[in-house]
């Protein structure tokens, strides 16, 4: 699914071809035992699922693509919820028109390369639900 190379508290992490990213990316994070952190990276997908949040709502409305598209960026932070890795992603993405994508990434398929690099805190962050907001949000102790 992916491998990958340790250097201090961060991880260069490369997924293999055709896997969804952030599934092979919380995999990654519990394999390691990251509790909290951030992530970035680029590479190539060809299926693609974006969120956008509506406040009135409290609710995601979804939207696949279906092509070859490059990620120009994708960045995100590492946190738990309920005992499990919370991956909260945005990504950017080009098109064959040289248009862009950009959204919450819900999932996408990689379809080339897949570079990434996993920053470890080291140190637990954890998320609840806020009801008011209708999102899952960071949950500190004061």
């Amino acid at each position: 699914m992916y491998s990958c190379k340790r250097i201090g508290d961060r991880y260069i992490v490369s997924i293999d071809n055709h896997e969804e990213i952030v599934n092979a990316l919380t995999n990654f994070c519990e394999d390691k035992g990251i509790k909290s952190g951030t992530i970035s990276g680029i590479g190539a997908i060809n299926e693609l699922t974006l969120r956008f949040f509506n406040p009135e709502t409290k609710a995601y409305v979804d939207k696949r693509f279906c092509e070859q598209m490059e990620i120009s960026n994708l960045t995100g932070n590492i946190s738990s919820m309920d005992g499990k890795a919370y991956l909260h992603l945005h990504v950017t993405v080009g098109r064959s028109d040289y248009s862009a994508l950009a959204g919450h990434l819900l999932s996408a398929t990689l379809n080339g390369a897949g570079e990434f690099v996993v920053e470890d805190y080291g140190e637990p962050v954890t998320r609840a639900y806020n009801s008011d907001l209708g999102l899952n949000c960071y949950k500190f102790k004061d």
